[in-house]
């Protein structure tokens, strides 16, 4: 009886430990993202702590730099996630200030447009694979996707003006 006890209280205390986690999840508000292109994750953080780290989707092109409109690939360098969209054709999305002045001169230099509209998105709604087996997958034209139970979660904690690194 008293090993049942026991384990009931260690049930108990691991399930409030985990809705505590979900709840500061929930209350938190993020300082900063990173995102890890060769392990397609994305890290949110507050005070140099790690909150949670998603799988993420990219374009079908991930390695690299975005040099070109069209390219398929995920920029790489600091931004900042400057405006929510809340009528996305992709669930909602958080756009991402890509192109800056470093990525509009060498484009200019190479004769092609940088291309924009970089964003953190939410599922495609025409996908007939299950969330989680589309993460897996790089389908975005140059986005970085999550699904949309993990995008509720970051349209909650991220405000406009947060830092975004986008590591290789």
């Amino acid at each position: 009886m008293r090993l049942v006890k026991s384990l009931i209280f260690i049930v108990i205390l691991q399930s409030s430990t985990v809705l505590a986690s979900v709840d500061k999840l929930t209350q938190a508000k993020v300082d900063l993202v990173i995102v890890n292109k060769s392990e397609a994750k994305m890290s949110i953080y507050q005070q140099g702590k790690v909150l949670k780290t998603y799988q993420i989707a990219m374009g079908d092109a991930p390695q690299g730099h975005k040099f070109k409109e069209g390219d398929q690939r995920t920029p790489q360098g600091r931004y900042v996630l400057d405006y929510k969209k809340s009528d996305s054709a992709f669930y909602k999305s958080i756009h991402i200030s890509y192109p800056n002045e470093e990525d509009k001169l060498r484009a200019n230099a190479l004769g092609v447009s940088p291309g924009g509209m970089i964003m953190i998105h939410g599922q495609n709604p025409n996908s007939e694979l299950p969330p989680e087996q589309a993460q897996q997958y790089n389908w975005t034209n140059g986005c970085i996707a999550v699904t949309n139970k993990e995008m509720d979660e970051l349209w909650r904690v991220i405000e406009e003006g947060t830092p975004i690194e986008i590591w290789p």
